[in-house]
């Protein structure tokens, strides 16, 4: 029997996002921010805990302890994203090929194409964001964080007062202790020890409070008696007053930014060895997530027995190797030992041909090799 088809096999258009695109895109965006939630929260609360060192000696104020966690948070969470996005491809892949998805997958004639172009649908965008992410809004959260450092630092010999309390400041040199403090901010019954080289001032009041005067900020000390001389000596000087002011002196801090708190715009502008590093490493952020990802699909294919975690550690090695060189590469850029551009990119470059070996691993140098020179005819 025959039959008779003069316009051929009606042939259905392919949609353009699969099924199976859409159930890897979102299995990998589940997984991915669950992992990156879990790394955040471990490196951001290894920071938390040196932000509260700094808290407890009063460089930062308790006000701005939560704006500069948040802020860091920001920051790690931007840097991590590389990371999080290997570490959930290889568990998403992994765990296809544990199920034995993946064979049916390459039963259908699903091959790295089709994984490819799972992956990379949800890959590619964030690799987009990411590039926005990493050339304002870190370097956004980097100068408010210094920002709000810096006027901690300005009225760090004021801060931490509080009733029934002996406060240190100035390394011990300025000793300050409240009995009682009012709903109106004024402080009762007051003793202040204020140290200066060899030379020593106490002060005690009835009560103080600080205002503003056209002069700056002020403590004004109420009813009260001051006595000031050199300890061991019998020549001290005891003044009575009634009302008596000392002026809250500010520290002079710099103006300077690190590198990773300048605007990419000053980074483009600039020349030097050390904006130039930094603007590469936050150039390079989006094209690592590329690059892992491309690394990520041959390399869950290495040990499919493995289980989910089967590929980790190769992946851990090489995430890890991979993190490494790029420091010293950024190091050698700052010091000259190599040239400026292409600069750190060799070692995406190195990451880019180590996927390129695996991927031929897996399916033959032969089938590689055809299929880079169709590619390159077409």
């Amino acid at each position: 029997m025959e039959a008779d088809w003069p316009k051929g096999y009606k042939m259905a258009r392919r949609p353009l996002i699969s099924v199976l695109d859409r159930m890897i895109a979102m299995d990998l965006l589940k997984t991915l921010l669950s992992v990156w939630a879990v790394i955040v929260v471990i490196v951001v609360s290894r920071k938390f805990v040196r932000i509260l060192d700094k808290a407890v000696e009063g460089h930062i104020s308790n006000d701005t302890l939560l704006t500069i966690l948040g802020l860091r948070t920001i920051t790690a969470g931007i840097s991590l994203l590389p990371a999080a996005t290997f570490m959930a491809l290889l568990m998403v892949l992994g765990r296809l090929y544990k199920d034995q998805e993946m064979s049916a997958i390459a039963a259908a004639g699903g091959g790295a194409e089709i994984l490819y172009r799972a992956v990379f649908l949800l890959v590619f965008p964030l690799s987009i964001i990411s590039f926005g992410l990493s050339l304002y809004v870190s370097p956004w959260a980097e100068t408010r964080i210094q920002g709000i450092m810096n006027q901690d630092e300005q009225s760090a010999d004021i801060r931490g007062i509080a009733a029934g309390k002996f406060s240190e400041y100035s390394r011990g040199d300025l000793v300050f202790y409240v009995e009682n403090i009012s709903s109106d901010n004024k402080m009762h019954t007051v003793f202040v020890q204020d140290r200066k080289k060899d030379k020593l001032s106490i002060i005690t009041a009835e009560q103080s409070h600080f205002e503003e005067l056209p002069g700056g900020r002020y403590m004004i000390f109420e009813n009260g008696e001051r006595i000031q001389g050199h300890p061991g000596d019998f020549d001290y000087i005891i003044e009575a007053f009634n009302e008596y002011a000392v002026k809250i002196e500010e520290k002079a801090v710099s103006a300077f930014l690190p590198t990773a708190a300048l605007a990419t715009s000053a980074l483009w502008k600039s020349k030097g060895k050390k904006e130039v590093s930094e603007l590469q490493s936050r150039l390079s952020l989006p094209f690592t997530i590329l690059l892992l990802a491309f690394l990520a699909v041959p390399l869950a294919k290495i040990s499919p027995r493995g289980g989910i975690y089967g590929s980790m550690l190769m992946g851990f090695l090489i995430y890890f190797s991979y993190g490494n060189l790029s420091g010293v590469a950024q190091s050698w850029v700052i010091k000259g030992s190599i040239p400026s551009w292409p600069g750190i990119f060799w070692v995406n470059l190195l990451l880019f041909i180590i996927g390129l070996l695996i991927l031929a691993n897996w399916y033959g140098y032969r089938w590689l090799i055809l299929n880079i020179k169709k590619r390159i005819s077409k």
